[in-house]
């Protein structure tokens, strides 16, 4: 009776502040924006942590205790850049809504997850800032959070930030950041980060060497802009007394010309590669194997002597099997692949990214699959 009247007076004054949020951003208009905007952010941030916590209390067994194993890693960064272990992680789409898929899951694997990965874009918005909220949940499930952070820079109000007119801000992008012109957002990112006062993993700029896919990849910009904007980067982080990140740097292991974007040893933590299996859901692709898609560059990728993650892990299930797809590849790993530090799943059910049609990624409805890998991973 008192969890339930706890819930609903909750959800009342959650209701409320969101109505006051609304009436003040509608009447407020522009004006909101800065510490105002800050200030309700804030409110809500907290909001949500008392929330949060309250629901993470209730939970048995207290999923934060079974991964104390893992203090010894999330909180000394050296056992980052050294692991021992082979950490496992997730990206799961539906976690802005709920963490519930993620818990699911885990329960049906019988693990848990250390990684849990979110993707978040540059620009003015409030969902483009440091994912405070989101952080912190992961933190206190006992998880580090891996973030890829995207930067798109046509989700900026060039005129706001007093930034020349540009027709594309893509293009040459990463050479205006070189020239300083969004550290009004690094800045403020690096701020929240250290607030944050966790280590996080940050995969910025990821597939970079991909001439198609992103806006940030050779199509607008010179490998030498991006290893620029990825030293400046990294540096002025360390400038602003950040050392809470640990660096990922995430080529596509397809299009080779490693070498020419690496930033340096001394910029680069870790190196992350996707290992997607797309079987015959589209004309340009076909069933590959995890050796074709992860095997068959483990060395160019190994020359680095870095630890490596596989950031996106899955395959879907058009055009063979499934679940033996997963045991293959996991069987195949602890042997195989003695590098690889962290393998993290893309539970995503409702991917539109790559093709018009949606992609079902997801390990939760496949109990074939989730059985093939929860085998797999209690053999290690």
């Amino acid at each position: 009776m008192k969890k339930s009247a706890y819930r609903i007076g909750f959800t009342l004054g959650a209701l409320f502040l969101g109505v006051l949020i609304i009436v003040a951003f509608t009447f407020l208009g522009k004006k909101s924006s800065g510490p105002l905007e800050d200030f309700f952010t804030k409110m809500g941030s907290t909001i949500v942590d008392i929330e949060n916590d309250y629901l993470l209390s209730q939970r048995e067994p207290v999923r934060s205790k079974e991964l104390e194993w893992f203090n010894k890693y999330r909180n000394n960064k050296e056992s980052f850049l050294q692991p021992d272990t082979v950490f496992l992680g997730i990206f799961d789409n539906n976690y802005q809504k709920s963490f519930e898929n993620i818990l699911s899951l885990e329960n049906s694997l019988l693990t848990n997850l250390s990684f849990i990965q979110i993707y978040t874009a540059w620009g003015d918005q409030s969902g483009q800032r440091f994912p405070e909220k989101y952080a912190k949940t992961i933190f206190k499930l006992g998880s580090t959070p891996f973030i890829t952070w995207e930067p798109w820079l046509n989700d900026f109000d060039r005129e706001e930030h007093g930034l020349s007119p540009k027709e594309d801000p893509n293009k040459n992008g990463l050479q205006d950041i070189v020239n300083g012109d969004y550290d009004f957002y690094i800045d403020e990112w690096a701020s929240d980060l250290k607030d944050f006062n966790q280590l996080v993993f940050i995969r910025f700029g990821h597939e970079m060497n991909d001439p198609y896919r992103y806006p940030w990849g050779p199509q607008n910009n010179k490998p030498e802009d991006f290893i620029a904007a990825w030293q400046y980067i990294v540096n002025r982080f360390g400038e602003l007394g950040v050392n809470n990140a640990v660096w990922v740097w995430s080529p596509h292991p397809a299009y080779y010309l490693y070498g020419e974007y690496y930033p340096g040893d001394e910029y680069v933590d870790w190196v992350g590669v996707g290992a997607l299996n797309y079987g015959n859901v589209a004309l340009w692709s076909q069933w590959w194997s995890f050796e074709e898609i992860f095997g068959n560059y483990y060395n160019w990728l190994a020359s680095f002597n870095k630890p490596l993650a596989i950031t996106e892990f899955g395959s879907l299930s058009v055009g063979g099997q499934r679940e033996e797809w997963y045991t293959e590849a996991l069987d195949s790993i602890p042997e195989k692949y003695p590098l690889l530090k962290a393998i993290l799943f893309f539970n995503n059910d409702k991917d539109n990214t790559t093709l018009s049609k949606t992609l079902d990624w997801s390990l939760n409805t496949d109990s074939l699959s989730s059985k093939a890998v929860k085998k797999s991973l209690n053999s290690w």
